[in-house]
């Protein structure tokens, strides 16, 4: 029955995933996975390749190239067990084979390393991976506008996320932050992002490191009336961030965000009865005195992506 069902998920996801995989980063990555495993195994190729089998059979892995692997297999569980999402998993995954195959080669011949290891640089350089561009409810700051919307209402709580757009863990927790903002944004629980790869000033401003080593990236700042309330990943005093998973779980405990969302909706209620309450007291028409202006209780049009 579990088979079944998941044959049937699999199946009903099977356009999104066909489309997903033919993205060109994903078939390079997977062309340059694979790529000693072809070597090793092509017929007329693998028979000129240098082999520690005893039985000298240069068309299948020795004993020294299953560790890799083996050792290989194990660091990707390791690191997936972070993973939130299907495309984080796939990354881990062609990383660390990527990786693997630099030894792998190296080990083999140091001319087919060299020329791997070359392919490697020159597909990062050239081929990156995929932006999120799907629905979200997001306003994207920059450097002159953070501080302005941050204070702009005393009564509006946001919850910005602090990124850059090399960093692969900013892009796998994209599609999570913009499912959230669809679900919990409202007149007076807003979404934001900010990306402080460009603007280093930012970055300093609201203390956080942009150095792979600090772990710091990406990271969520809760601000009610410009003030910073908390933020997650926390950061020790070596300034290095403290271990935490970026899933939708734990996002909405440790921001309270359904009790946000409950509050922030009798704001959105209360700004409809002063609307309501302004139109009617308004004069009526023919009258000498000039008509007060309301205030649109709708929410602002958000900017759209940063490309």
């Amino acid at each position: 029955m579990a088979l079944i069902t998941g044959l049937c998920t699999f199946l009903y996801h099977l356009p999104q995933i066909y489309k997903w995989l033919l993205k060109p980063y994903y078939i390079g990555s997977f062309l340059m996975t694979v790529a000693f495993l072809v070597v090793r195994k092509a017929p007329g190729v693998c028979q000129h390749l240098a082999t520690q089998r005893e039985d000298g059979n240069s068309c299948d892995f020795d004993w020294r190239e299953l560790e890799i692997l083996m050792f290989l297999s194990a660091i990707v569980m390791m690191k997936n067990r972070r993973a939130i999402t299907m495309e984080q998993h796939i990354g881990n995954l062609f990383l660390f084979s990527k990786v693997a195959n630099v030894i792998l080669f190296f080990r083999l011949d140091i001319r087919l390393g060299i020329l791997y290891l070359a392919l490697c640089v020159a597909f990062v350089m050239t081929c990156k991976a995929p932006v999120y561009v799907g629905p979200e409810y997001i306003k994207y700051f920059s450097d002159q506008t953070i501080d302005e919307e941050l204070q702009k209402d005393s009564r509006v709580t946001w919850i910005v996320e602090f990124y850059a757009n090399w960093s692969s863990d900013c892009q796998s927790f994209a599609p999570v932050f913009a499912d959230l903002s669809l679900k919990y944004n409202c007149a007076g629980l807003r979404f934001g992002k900010v990306d402080i790869g460009r603007y280093g000033e930012v970055s300093e401003r609201y203390r956080v490191s942009t150095s792979p080593l600090a772990k710091q990236l990406p990271s969520l700042v809760l601000f009610q009336g410009g003030r910073e309330i908390m933020r997650r990943p926390m950061v020790d005093s070596k300034g290095r961030a403290v271990s935490w998973t970026f899933n939708e779980e734990n996002i909405i405990r440790e921001f309270n965000l359904n009790e946000l969302f409950q509050k922030s909706k009798k704001l959105s209620k209360d700004r409809g009865l002063k609307g309501e309450e302004q139109n009617s007291s308004s004069p009526d028409e023919g009258s000498d005195e000039p008509h007060p202006e309301t205030n649109n209780p709708e929410q602002p049009t958000e900017s759209k992506k940063d490309q």
